[in-house]
């Protein structure tokens, strides 16, 4: 959900910063991504199918961003081919996510959502040229083998993802990384406006999605609409404000670092709420990809070009 929503955030400028708010901020956010699984879990179970509690949320923070679109609507213009590649990039992201949370199991999802980080060194080295130091290729060398560990079957015989849900969380996490290279290719736009662009795109993808594969609605009432858009209109968008907040005003390192107490949060509510288990196996692969995230976070992989 663009943190998502605030991957572009990773971009933003910040003067002096207060030491303990912005990781009051970054804790919240990782805590309510961690637990946004659940809501979301909620409005399925009142009725709505899952492409249309997508389309329901994010309609809602359309709505709050739509008088900064049309004061803003010649920066979109100008730079509408980029923003609408972001725009289906994150579309596709969020939607994915979502429905990879409502089939799924938790925290299997955002484990392998969290193996972006390789999507985007790969990205950086064969997209931007940028080259990988020592670390970085360790990084993804624990990665890809906690990924194995995570999705060995013994009746395949080989780590294939199991599940649908485990294919839309691979997408997720390589849109992610995908959509992180896009952002840093378009500095000529600001933040905000990278921001609603997220927003539009999973509009628009579910839409699509919607259209292509005639799916109903469900049962839709007042009661359970209204809620999916306040969802997105103060759910989504706290949460999107509290991380462009907290990395605007410390160093990347330790923003990126600090989100991963999201997976905590995740495993923790899935326990308490949903009673999902995690196997031995998954605690294994899953703790190498955290390792690998970590390491990702903690150092630039990638050397400077000369």
């Amino acid at each position: 959900m663009f943190k998502r929503d605030a991957i572009i955030s990773h971009h933003f400028s910040g003067a002096k910063w207060h030491q303990g708010m912005p990781i009051l901020a970054l804790l919240f956010a990782a805590s309510l991504w961690g637990i946004s699984w659940y809501p979301v879990r909620l409005l399925e179970d009142s009725g709505i199918d899952g492409f249309w509690v997508t389309l329901f949320i994010y309609s809602g923070t359309v709505i709050i961003a739509l008088p900064f679109i049309i004061k803003h609507r010649r920066e979109f213009i100008d730079n509408k081919w980029p923003l609408l590649v972001i725009a289906i990039t994150v579309g596709w992201l969020n939607m994915a996510f979502i429905l990879a949370v409502l089939d799924g199991q938790v925290v299997r999802v955002l484990l392998l959502f969290y193996l972006s980080p390789v999507w985007a060194a790969l990205l950086g080295k064969f997209v931007l040229k940028e080259q990988l130091h020592v670390l970085g290729w360790l990084m993804i060398a624990i990665a890809i083998i906690g990924a194995v560990i995570m999705l060995w079957s013994p009746e395949l015989g080989i780590p294939l993802p199991k599940e649908k849900s485990d294919w839309l969380a691979l997408s997720s996490g390589f849109c992610f990384a995908f959509a992180n290279m896009m952002i840093r290719r378009t500095g000529q736009v600001s933040i905000p406006v990278k921001t609603i662009t997220g927003w539009l795109g999973v509009v628009l993808v579910s839409g699509i999605l919607i259209i292509i594969t005639m799916t109903p609605p469900g049962q839709l009432t007042l009661s359970n609409v209204s809620l999916a858009i306040l969802y997105g209109i103060a759910g989504i968008t706290l949460m999107t404000l509290s991380v462009v907040y907290g990395v605007s005003h410390m160093p990347i390192y330790r923003s990126s670092v600090i989100l991963l107490f999201e997976i905590v949060i995740g495993a923790i509510s899935a326990l308490w709420i949903a009673n999902e288990g995690i196997q031995p196996q998954e605690w294994w692969g899953g703790g190498m990809i955290i390792l690998a995230a970590y390491l990702a976070a903690r150092s630039n992989i990638h050397e400077d070009v000369k």
